[in-house]
């Protein structure tokens, strides 16, 4: 008998992410993955794709899924049934320990996404997933993506890890004490914000240029340059412009200060991880230098270039937050048809031009330890998925990857 599903949705209110644990999770962007196939079987940016054939029903199988140390576990997936005639059917189903399939859903038609909850007869043992489609032309499809296997209860034995002390929640302060010196930079009129402990247990910190929006200065974004920080990111602000050299002249002192044995931060700088990113003007600065060879992301809130050629200058992922009522943002939506690099753009809910750093300030958090810090899970359990943590908070749209 299938187990029942539980309808997956967007409520349009700013949410903490979920308690809930990822054990595992698949997109296919990378080819099948775990998983092993039989018959037609296709991955791209789609996800995986099942065609049917009159000789062979196409399946695809994952790899066991170690839940040792976990419970109440939940998969979810979303999928799409295209073309099936009557009688014909996509199933998916689960095995326990090597053991017999138990279908989780059998059906001719179904669109969005899945989630079922498992019996607790699964906790703590060996699970894998089974996709299967049963039509008899390659015009009859079933396409799979984003599929979870996430746990509420247990220890995750190997968790995921990455350059900076790991975090539950990216919505509360991370693990460190945060100094700030309001006369620091090549002017010594700019904001060095940093972790108290900077170094400690050999943690080397990557680097975070922030700029502010016109008319605004360091002290507009205080509350944000110190979330950023206290998660082990040292960021330096000044008071912007559209030309975005002093961003680049703020990275050339950040490394003089990484070489020079009187700077509190004294070889404690990973100089080789680099974001620049800012609201409004400070966004439009972050596109002229964005061709900058050190950057590994650029993040841009509430400014799109005004002429639509600001992307030009991107070479790496950047992410895009705009807000519902914001009169910048029809910019940014342009920018973001003109990009071609991997981007990630959030049209925020109920936010205008002057909170759109302050409501998306968490999710600049998490695009900083994915991109910076090395935690790759990330990928996939915030942003490249339909139901990442932060799709609940606006309209999401991706590209590229």
């Amino acid at each position: 008998m299938a187990i029942s599903v539980m309808a997956v949705g967007a409520t349009g209110a700013i949410m903490n992410p979920a308690s809930a644990a990822t054990v595992y999770s698949e997109d296919f962007s990378n080819g099948l993955g775990t998983f092993t196939a039989s018959g037609s079987v296709t991955t791209g940016t789609y996800g995986a794709r099942l065609s049917g054939s009159l000789f062979s029903d196409p399946s695809m199988t994952s790899a066991s899924i170690d839940l040792a140390g976990y419970s109440g576990v939940t998969v979810s997936y979303t999928r799409a049934a295209s073309g099936l005639d009557l009688g014909e059917t996509f199933t998916v189903a689960y095995s326990v320990d090597g053991g017999s399939f138990t279908t989780l859903e059998s059906a001719r038609t179904a669109t969005g996404a899945a989630s079922f909850r498992l019996p607790a007869s699964v906790d703590g043992r060996d699970l894998r997933l089974r996709f299967s489609l049963d039509a008899s032309s390659a015009l009859e499809t079933l396409t799979v993506d984003d599929v979870r296997v996430e746990a509420t209860g247990g220890q995750d034995p190997d968790p995921p890890t990455g350059s900076l002390p790991p975090v539950d929640d990216v919505t509360r302060p991370g693990p460190y004490a945060v100094t700030i010196d309001r006369t620091a930079g090549p002017g010594n009129d700019g904001w060095l914000v940093y972790p108290t402990n900077a170094g400690q247990n050999g943690v080397d910190h990557p680097l975070f240029v922030w700029g502010p929006g016109a008319g605004s200065d360091p002290a507009d974004y205080e509350d944000m340059l110190r979330q950023w920080a206290s998660h082990g990111f040292v960021v330096y602000s000044e008071v912007s412009s559209s030309s975005g050299d002093y961003m680049v002249d703020a990275l050339d002192w950040l490394e003089d200060q990484n070489a020079s044995p009187s700077s509190p931060l004294y070889q404690d700088l990973d100089i080789s991880e680099v974001a620049f990113g800012g609201h409004s003007r400070g966004s439009i600065g972050t596109f002229d230098v964005a061709d900058e060879p050190r950057l590994e992301t650029t993040i841009h809130v509430a400014g799109g270039s005004f002429d639509g050629n600001g992307p030009d200058n991107l070479r790496n992922p950047a992410l895009y937050i705009g807000g519902d009522d914001d009169f910048a943002t029809s910019n940014v939506e342009r920018d973001y048809t003109n990009t071609r690099v991997p981007v990630w753009f959030n049209i925020l809910n109920n936010t205008d031009h002057i909170m759109a750093t302050r409501n998306g300030q968490h999710i600049i958090t998490a695009w900083l330890r994915w991109h910076l810090a090395d935690e790759e899970f990330r990928r996939t359990e915030d942003f490249l998925s339909r139901t990442c943590t932060f799709c609940n908070l606006g309209v999401v749209r991706y590209k590229n990857w």
